[in-house]
């Protein structure tokens, strides 16, 4: 374990030892008036842009304007296909089998895509379980879903409490207990947006399904964050959007993870669309629809190309860098943060994301006490970039593709001119 140290001279000593420092060439940094560049923790709102983004996009739009609709079969990249050249590496980042991932519409329209097929809700077993302090479109999406099935919401969520408790999961389970037969769903936030923590996603599924319930997991906090092994935790869905820790612009598409066991299984609810019809039946109009194997049987519409451009230009990124990798500097990021935080020895600050860093990815929440209205501003005043939720909360993601321990030590610096 490495002796952390503060000073400015440490935090660039890590850095000249850090392999994946180079990466932050490859992104533009945002700048402020004077063209300094500012410390961007924001990553887990909406990612920076990769420099080779323009050009991916400009290649689709060149062969548009060259091919016209001949680029459905004609483009370097034919556009009919396009969506399966974002698979291999998609599922490399989220642990799963190509079959079981497909990229599509956008975050929320894919969660109720996703409850169309496992949230089958009966007379007595139609109760989903949320976190407490879930986001709130989950919590939206779940309302509409329990009321268009005729079911009460109060009576159809619950929710679970995990801040701060080192017996979540026996809490859950009891959930289970003293509800008997009536949890239809659970859907957890893989990564809570507001906390940082990262649950355990096979405890859950195990759970779960232990008492006959699915699962599915929110994971647009997770994927490009933290290490998701998807196939193996056994979840039956997974959905997460591409704008955060994956870099792909923004409001940019969604990610579905559909789990393998349900890859030939055409009995199950869908909504359909011609682009889940079978390639090879897809253009006979007039003959019956075939559903596609995996994930991709959940497809409805058409593919928007130049979106998928910017998402396989980011892609391309974490498959040089690896998971592994990212996720191990993550650590030592968040590690490093966390000591500097504590060595401020201020009354004023306190961490609400889980020390451990296996239960945690880039972000670390800091919860400010009796916060003066101007605070954020100030420091967003001093060249930091962060998220700040009510009441009070900054949401920091030194995020490793593009932030150093130099941002690390210099954001700590700026915050303590504030407190």
């Amino acid at each position: 374990m490495i002796k952390l140290e503060n000073s400015l001279s440490f935090a660039k000593q890590l850095d000249q030892e850090d392999n994946l420092s180079d990466y932050r060439n490859l992104f533009h940094i945002p700048k402020d008036t004077n063209k300094e560049e500012l410390i961007y923790f924001c990553g887990n709102s909406l990612g920076l842009q990769p420099k080779s983004t323009k050009s991916f996009i400009d290649k689709e739009m060149e062969d548009w304007a060259n091919l016209g609709v001949r680029g459905w079969s004609n483009a370097k990249k034919p556009w009919l296909k396009y969506h399966s050249y974002l698979t291999n590496e998609m599922a490399n980042i989220v642990g799963a089998k190509p079959i079981e991932i497909v990229i599509m519409n956008t975050l929320t329209v894919n969660l109720h895509l996703m409850m169309v097929s496992f949230y089958r809700p009966t007379k007595s077993k139609f109760k989903i379980i949320l976190e407490a302090d879930a986001f709130p479109s989950d919590i939206y999406a779940v309302e509409s879903q329990l009321a268009h099935h005729g079911h009460n919401i109060e009576d159809g969520i619950i929710l679970w409490e995990t801040k701060n408790k080192e017996n979540k999961y026996e809490d859950l389970e009891n959930i289970f207990l003293e509800n008997k037969d009536e949890i239809a769903l659970v859907l957890i936030g893989g990564v809570n947006y507001y906390t940082g923590e990262y649950f355990n996603l096979k405890k859950i599924t195990e759970l779960g399904h232990k008492y006959n319930s699915m699962v599915g997991f929110d994971c647009a906090h997770a994927a490009g964050n933290v290490k998701l092994d998807l196939h193996e935790v056994g979840a039956d869905f997974a959905i997460w959007c591409s704008y955060k820790y994956l870099n792909s612009g923004p409001g940019n598409l969604s990610g579905c993870f559909v789990h393998e066991r349900h890859a030939y299984n055409d009995d199950i609810n869908r909504f359909r669309g011609w682009w889940g019809n079978d390639l090879k039946n897809r253009f006979n109009m007039r003959e019956p629809y075939q559903t596609m194997a995996g994930a991709e049987g959940w497809q409805i519409s058409t593919p928007t190309i130049l979106a998928m451009a910017a998402i396989k230009a980011s892609l391309e990124i974490f498959n040089a860098a690896g998971m592994k990798e990212l996720c191990n500097k993550s650590a030592l990021l968040t590690s490093y943060l966390e000591f500097l935080l504590q060595d401020l020895n201020s009354k004023k600050i306190s961490i609400i994301t889980p020390k451990d860093v296996q239960s945690r990815g880039c972000q670390i929440s800091i919860e400010i006490s009796d916060p003066d209205k101007d605070f954020h501003k100030n420091l967003t005043d001093l060249g930091v970039i962060t998220d700040w939720r009510d009441p009070n909360v900054i949401r920091c993601a030194p995020t490793p593709l593009y932030n150093s321990f130099t941002d690390v030590f210099m954001f700590v610096e700026k915050l303590k001119q504030l407190l």
